[in-house]
């Protein structure tokens, strides 16, 4: 407990300079825009910054990524109750009972319970990821090649399992990511693959690039697509919850973030499933289930804390394995490793500064969220009524100068915008690009450990099954598999005519 309260005095000392606290705020004003104009999301949000945290200091960079995460997750719920369309995936279920809410004339009760939930769940969740994260190092310090392996497998299998949607679809995109982390130079004996001897390909795919198009792009494309008239509820009173309210939505919001806060640690989940997870379990025990989706703000205090606590769940492994559980995090992954700093066990050990520092300004990032999101409502409702069109030809020029920044190159750009044609045409047919980020992060790595460890056993693979914490990881990752199988299976065998 002491040693855990000395780091974190050092975290502040990290978060609380004022260099630090800027990037925090502008991470946090950002996010939370963000997660109010429905159609972009934190992914995007994400992909568009990555480019600017290269020219500053590793600490500062993932500082201001967290702080867009967290904002995209309390900016979504505005759009999702003033408007029913969710700012970002996680705030889905709060469009059945917010919007409803809303439209009884009791919008400011559900957008003050969702920004005080949030950060009770924020708080909560914070405290979890200070005390998990040292303990999790300790434990992964004993990890070798093998071990990695496997837990990297587990990882492209959650991803797959819990998107949802077609099996086949999600094996297809993990498949599709792994080619892509083909190309370029051999992580292990320098040779060239998928080049086809040009040495624009020698290098492999530029990151930002890649996310840029699959999010950026495709997003504007998308977008560009739909012409709706948005219903905004903006006469907006009472934004501080009653009694009542209070005593309804304790519970769900301590429930919320310890559900949410344990789901977010496991590969593939995050905070989507948290907030679905949250709002059935908030259904299934009350005493007046029929409330739920008529405006019952259970249904909204709930998911809420789910997904807000899912995001600092998600740091955990990040920080302490070296292993992204959603897209999101896997681009921060990709950020410190263009730092120079890897993440994983040695992290806390090399580079205090910034796995205390990013612990520390979760803290600092939750309470300024809270000051922009109670007060500054009737503002955030003013940039609804902005019209995309005027919106995406500055998204557009943000990627295109993002993309060429990185490493001053055209060819960049030219990749961007063919991923940004691909992930439109993907998404057209609905395949998820989670996996597929995943997968595009954790490639090189999965290569690297597979062949190490295959090293030192002299090509046996059975190095796989004969120690112990890696036997134990696939065991589980080949359970989950029967286990989602078998459901699809019964799925189809209910679906099929008797």
């Amino acid at each position: 407990m002491e040693v855990i309260l000395q780091n974190l005095q050092l975290g502040f000392g990290v978060a609380l300079t004022p260099v630090n606290l800027y990037y925090c705020f502008m991470g946090c004003l950002l996010g939370t825009l963000v997660g109010v104009l429905p159609g972009i999301g934190p992914l995007a949000a994400v992909s568009l910054l990555l480019p600017i945290t290269f020219k500053i200091p590793a600490a500062s960079a993932i500082i201001m990524l967290c702080g867009v995460f967290f904002g995209t997750m309390y900016g979504g719920s505005t759009t999702s109750i003033l408007v029913n369309i969710p700012g970002e995936a996680a705030s889905v279920v709060t469009c059945i009972d917010g919007h409803q809410m809303a439209k009884k004339g009791r919008a400011g009760a559900a957008l003050g319970i969702a920004a005080i939930g949030s950060f009770i769940a924020g708080t909560i969740s914070i405290i979890g990821l200070s005390f998990f994260s040292p303990l999790l190092v300790t434990a992964a310090l004993k990890f070798g090649p093998p071990e990695f392996s496997a837990i990297m497998v587990l990882a492209f299998l959650a991803s797959i399992f819990m998107i949802g949607g077609s099996l086949r679809k999600g094996v297809l995109m993990v498949a599709l990511g792994l080619f892509v982390a083909t190309v370029g130079m051999d992580v292990v004996n320098g040779m060239e693959r998928f080049t086809f001897g040009s040495t624009n390909f020698a290098g492999g795919f530029e990151l930002v690039a890649v996310v840029m198009g699959m999010f950026g792009v495709s997003e504007i494309l998308l977008n560009m697509e739909q012409a709706f008239q948005l219903e905004i509820y903006s006469k907006i009173k009472g934004i501080y919850p009653t009694l009542k309210d209070w005593k309804d939505s304790a519970m769900p919001i301590l429930r919320g973030s310890v559900l949410g806060f344990f789901v977010g640690i496991f590969p593939g989940a995050g905070n989507v499933t948290s907030s679905f997870l949250s709002y059935a379990l908030e259904k299934k025990i009350s005493r007046h289930p029929e409330k739920f989706g008529t405006g019952a703000i259970e249904g909204v205090a709930g998911p809420e804390s789910a997904n807000n606590a899912a995001v600092a769940g998600a740091m955990i492994p990040l920080l302490s394995l070296g292993l992204p559980c959603n897209p999101v995090t896997a681009l921060m992954m990709g950020a410190l490793i263009v730092h120079g700093v890897q993440p994983g066990p040695t992290l806390m050990a090399q580079h205090p500064d910034v796995f205390w520092g990013v612990i520390a300004s979760f803290y600092v990032g939750n309470v300024m969220l809270l000051v922009l999101n109670l007060p500054l409502v009737g503002l955030w409702v003013q940039f609804l009524k902005i019209p995309y069109w005027a919106l995406f030809p500055l998204i557009l020029l943000l990627c295109i100068i993002g993309t060429y920044s990185a490493n001053h190159n055209m060819f960049d750009v030219w990749v961007m915008i063919a991923f940004g044609v691909i992930g439109y045409l993907l998404r057209k047919r609905n395949y998820e690009l989670g996996p597929f980020v995943l997968a595009l992060v954790l490639g090189p790595l999965f290569e690297q450990s597979f062949r190490q460890s295959l090293l030192m056993s002299n090509q046996d693979p059975t190095i796989f099954f004969t120690r112990p914490i890696s036997a134990i990881t696939l065991a589980i990752a080949f359970v989950m598999s029967l286990f989602f199988l078998a459901g699809i299976w019964k799925a189809r065998a209910r679906a099929m005519p008797d």
